[in-house]
């Protein structure tokens, strides 16, 4: 079985393969500061709730943007599961070029993301990821790693409100019947949902006509099915998309 682990910003995403069949994933809040007797514990606790036995664990990948979880995570791996895991970055074959003035700078998650969207298409592709910032991500026909956007995350926006307008709350993130907000609440709620869907429409819109063509558009991360009620542009949503294009990117370095 094979252990994917997808460590962004906010959160941290765990899943276990059996073949091309995921079996289990969890999400757990992302620490910086986790030691490694801390991760060896945190797996252990969740193999245990789901009944899995470590020892069935033959290989992992890890795709991280978290420069010093890179410190700990992969040496609990080693100790628990006696093996090292691959770990995405310059020089791993993913199958898909990158057309980036440098490629080193591109997120992993990102790289991962598109491989897994267009392996599932083979189209123009966009990877609409809503995260702790909000990605775009593009892949041509061809299967080449145009680019993308990057976009402050709806949580960062809600808390930048929260901290730089005195008077107005923290919210919690529910669609409201009408644009028109009736409270200070329902207004907060509106211009962050109502003005993001917006957004995300309209960057598709015109990442498409820079594309030459409809792209097939992708949403995932943790608010991509909220996101996706409303947006017209977005038409698959797959929550962990990114632990399957850490599998497809596996199984391409095995020879």
């Amino acid at each position: 079985m094979l252990l994917a682990i997808d460590v962004g910003n906010t959160n941290i995403v765990f899943g276990v393969f059996d073949g091309e069949v995921l079996k289990v994933s969890w999400r757990v809040s992302t620490r910086a500061d986790r030691s490694v007797d801390e991760y060896r514990v945190l797996l252990s606790r969740l193999f245990e709730l789901e009944g899995m036995d470590l020892q069935r664990i033959t290989s992992a990948i890890i795709s991280c943007v978290v420069p010093t979880v890179l410190e700990a995570l992969p040496v609990s791996i080693v100790k628990m599961f006696d093996l090292e895991p691959l770990i995405v970055g310059p020089g791993i074959k993913t199958g898909m070029p990158i057309f980036y003035s440098n490629p080193a700078e591109v997120g992993a998650d990102r790289i991962v993301n598109a491989v897994a969207g267009y392996e599932q298409f083979h189209c123009r592709t966009i990877v609409v990821d809503f995260g702790t910032a909000t990605t775009f991500d593009c892949v041509s026909e061809k299967g080449q790693y145009l680019g993308g956007v990057i976009a402050p995350g709806i949580h960062i926006s809600m808390e930048a409100l929260f901290q730089f307008a005195s008077k107005l709350p923290r919210v919690t993130l529910y669609w409201p019947d009408r644009v028109i907000g009736k409270s200070t609440v329902h207004s907060i709620q509106s211009g962050l949902l109502y003005g993001y869907v917006e957004m995300v429409d309209g960057i598709v819109n015109r990442i498409g006509r820079e594309m030459g063509g409809k792209p097939k558009t992708i949403a995932t991360g943790g608010l991509a099915r909220l996101i996706s009620r409303e947006a017209r542009s977005i038409e698959v949503v797959d929550e962990l998309l990114t632990l399957t294009g850490l599998r497809i990117i596996y199984d391409r370095n095995l020879s």
